[in-house]
């Protein structure tokens, strides 16, 4: 049996055939604008990496502590030879360690930086030396607390001895060693300081 189109049957077939293709062609392209909006909606620009590193110069500050008019005080409003309680007294720092031999305090900056101070006592427990650790987050920090450091004891105290990652300079009534400590991806610096001589500690 033969199939006969006739002209109306024939134009009725292509009308067909063409809306098919243009619901066809439709439905791809909302499907690809839903991809689209979707892969849009996934990428989200990341936001900027905050500095890491405080400024070294008002780090250094943080770690000089107050200013004292004292000419005898060495760090943070401490002399040699002062007793274990006027160093509690003057400490704002946060204490972590009491042992009959020295206190601890320790101090954490809003980067994530920590100091680290150690007072040391004699025999009649009065202080005879002071450390600071200081702990930093990148080898640029620990460069320009460096640099902030070296000038500041450099003006203070005089010109300084230097070696490979320590400097020292030695002042009337202190001596002062500072050590790039950075070891890995643990960057930092060491602060000791010791009385020129023993006359300072008597003098207290």
């Amino acid at each position: 049996m033969k199939i006969m189109f006739t002209p109306m049957k024939y134009c009725t077939y292509w009308t067909t055939i063409m809306l098919l293709a243009i619901i066809m062609v439709g439905c791809d392209t909302k499907t690809n604008e839903k991809s689209e909006a979707a892969t849009d909606s996934v990428v989200v620009e990341q936001p900027s990496q905050p500095d890491l590193n405080s400024d070294q110069s008002e780090l250094l500050d943080t770690i000089l502590g107050s200013a004292d008019d004292n000419e005898q005080t060495v760090l943070r409003g401490v002399a040699f030879g002062d007793p274990v309680a006027k160093v509690k007294a003057a400490e704002t720092f946060e204490m972590f360690e009491e042992t009959p031999d020295h206190l601890g305090y320790t101090h954490e900056t809003s980067r994530l930086e920590t100091i680290d101070v150690q007072y040391f006592f004699d025999k009649d427990k009065k202080v005879n030396r002071i450390t600071v650790d200081v702990y930093l987050n990148s080898p640029e920090a620990t460069k320009q607390l460096w640099r902030a450091g070296k000038s500041y004891y450099t003006e203070s105290q005089g010109a300084p001895k230097e070696e490979p990652k320590k400097i020292f300079w030695n002042g009337k009534s202190v001596r002062v060693n500072m050590e790039d400590v950075s070891e890995g991806k643990d960057y930092g610096l060491k602060f000791q300081f010791y009385p020129a001589n023993k006359n300072v500690l008597a003098a207290n």
